[in-house]
C-alpha cells in the first residue's frame, strides 16, 4: 500500500523563509497545509498527525511536520502529534566564555529588574520578552505584565560586524548563510571561518543540543568569533542557507512525537 506523503503545516501568514521552505517541500513531494486563522487545521488527513518514521505511520497516517513561530506552534503542535525540539533555556549561559566572549546569565526577570547598567536581555526560546539592549532593569516589563519567575537571558552588550545562521543536524553544520552585517540585514554565503567556528561549538557543546537546531554566530570588529544564540529550527528563517538542507533541519526539529529518539526527547519544548 502506498503511504501518504509527509505533510508540512504552515501558519496563515507566510514569511519569506516559509515560502522558500514551502517551495523546497513541494519539490520533495511533501503535502502543504497552510493553516486557517483558527489555528489547528481541520483537514482530517492532518489532524491526528503521524507516528512513524517520518514517512507515515503503520496505520497509513501521514507524518506531520511544522514550520511556524512559537505562538502558532504551541497552539497546533499538541493536536497534531508534533514534538518540538529546542535548546535548553540556559544553554547560552552555560557555554564557556571562550565561545560567548561575554558574560551571559539565565536569571528570573525579577532579578533582572535590579540591573543598574545597560544589558542585552531576551527570552531564551520565544519572543515574549523583546530582545533589546535595555538601559537598566527598570525598562523591562514589570510584574504586572510578566511573572517575576520567568527566566530571561541577560548578557553584556556586544556588537557584531557580521552574523551567520548555522543549521545544525546530527552533530554537523548542515547548511549556513550570512544574515546580517553591522547590525543590518545582509544575506550572503557563509564565511569559511563561521563554519569552522560552528564546528568548534559542536565539538565543545554539541552534546547539549538536540539533533536539529539553529545556532547564530558572529564576528566582532576585532575578528573574534562568538555564539550569539540558539533558536528552534522550526521557527527560524533560512535566509541565504540552502533551502533543501534547511528543510532537513525543520523536518527533524518538528515532526512526529512518537518518532523522536530517546536522546531528542530530552529537548522537547
Amino acid at each position: 500500500m502506498t503511504r501518504p506523503p509527509r505533510t508540512l503545516v504552515l501558519p496563515p501568514r507566510l514569511t519569506a523563509s516559509a515560502r522558500t521552505l514551502r517551495a523546497a517541500a513541494l519539490r520533495r513531494g511533501l503535502r502543504i497545509v497552510e493553516a486557517p486563522a483558527s489555528a489547528v487545521p481541520e483537514d482530517p488527513a492532518v489532524a491526528g498527525g503521524g507516528t512513524g518514521d517520518g514517512k507515515g505511520d503503520g496505520g497509513g497516517g501521514p507524518a506531520v511536520h511544522l514550520h511556524a513561530g512559537p505562538s502558532f506552534a504551541d497552539a497546533v503542535a499538541p493536536a497534531l502529534g508534533i514534538g518540538l525540539l529546542e535548546a535548553p533555556a540556559d544553554w547560552l549561559a552555560r557555554l564557556p566564555r571562550a565561545l560567548t566572549r561575554r558574560e551571559v546569565r539565565a536569571v528570573p526577570i525579577g532579578e533582572a529588574h535590579r540591573l543598574r547598567r545597560p544589558a542585552f536581555v531576551k527570552s531564551p526560546n520565544d519572543k515574549s520578552i523583546p530582545a533589546l539592549v535595555y538601559a537598566d532593569g527598570s525598562r523591562l516589563p514589570g510584574p504586572d505584565a510578566v511573572d517575576p519567575a520567568t527566566v530571561v537571558l541577560v548578557s553584556d552588550v556586544m556588537t557584531f560586524a557580521a552574523e551567520y545562521r548555522l543549521h545544525l543536524l546530527d552533530g554537523a553544520v548542515h547548511t549556513a548563510g550570512q544574515y546580517a552585517e553591522a547590525g543590518r540585514l545582509r544575506t550572503g554565503p557563509a564565511h569559511g571561518d563561521a563554519l569552522a567556528f560552528g564546528r568548534d561549538v559542536l565539538a565543545t557543546a554539541g552534546s547539549s543540543l538536540p539533533s536539529a537546531i539553529v545556532v547564530d554566530v558572529g564576528r566582532d570588529d576585532e575578528g573574534r568569533w562568538a555564539v550569539i544564540e540558539a533558536n528552534a529550527a522550526w521557527g527560524s528563517g533560512c535566509y541565504s542557507a540552502d533551502p533543501d538542507r534547511a528543510l532537513d533541519t525543520v523536518l527533524r526539529a518538528a515532526g512526529p512525537l512518537a518518532a523522536l529518539s530517546p536522546y531528542d526527547r530530552g529537548f522537547l519544548r
